[in-house]
């Protein structure tokens, strides 16, 4: 007979809860799409650096094998690079031939 009592309270304790707030779980959520959120722009942001860095690679390769930076880009292909990528929107590639840098800028 204890033990049919017994159950029914354990079970009211149990849906009962500790009287925890429900505002954890809403700011738990706001977490996790904030991170949602964050990894969006740094894939954004990572498919910019990708073709800086190869460029760059290619810059620092002709500079290697010529002795000079390229004046411009173009010079890159088809020998170091097959063509110059197009920039993402919004963004435009920018190139430095005294320094040797390629740079993605917002426009």
């Amino acid at each position: 007979m204890k033990v049919f009592f017994l159950i029914p309270v354990a079970a009211g304790l149990l849906l009962a809860g500790c009287g925890k707030n429900n505002s954890a779980s809403y700011q738990d959520t706001k977490k996790a799409l904030d991170y949602g959120n964050t990894l969006v722009n740094a894939k954004k942001t990572a498919d910019k650096t990708i073709d800086v860095s190869y460029l760059n690679q290619a810059v620092q390769l002709f500079n290697t094998q010529e002795g000079r930076y390229p004046k411009t880009l173009e010079e890159l292909t088809p020998s170091y690079v097959a063509k110059i990528p197009n920039a993402p929107i919004g963004y435009k590639i920018e190139y430095d031939a005294t320094k040797g840098e390629v740079k993605v800028v917002p426009q």
